[in-house]
């Protein structure tokens, strides 16, 4: 499995998805203007939504589950 996908299915890994993408919304509404900051905060759902309904959106390119506990459980 690849070590990146077993990092992101995992709690460090899910956790970090949630403040990055966290931080991303933030940064885009308070700390931007304009249309960017719009983007950025809705870029910023994408990592913040992966982690907490708990799948990486990145795990089947490199043919692994999308499901945060399958992959958890192939490891």
């Amino acid at each position: 499995m690849n070590p990146f996908v077993k990092f992101m299915a995992s709690k460090t890994g899910r956790i970090t998805r949630i403040v990055a993408g966290a931080a991303l919304i933030a940064w885009g509404l308070l700390g931007l203007t304009g249309t960017i900051g719009i983007v950025v905060a809705v870029i910023g759902l994408v990592p913040l939504l992966a982690g907490i309904f708990d799948v990486c959106v990145f795990a089947p390119l490199f043919r692994n589950p999308f499901k945060g506990s399958e992959i958890r459980q192939e490891g």
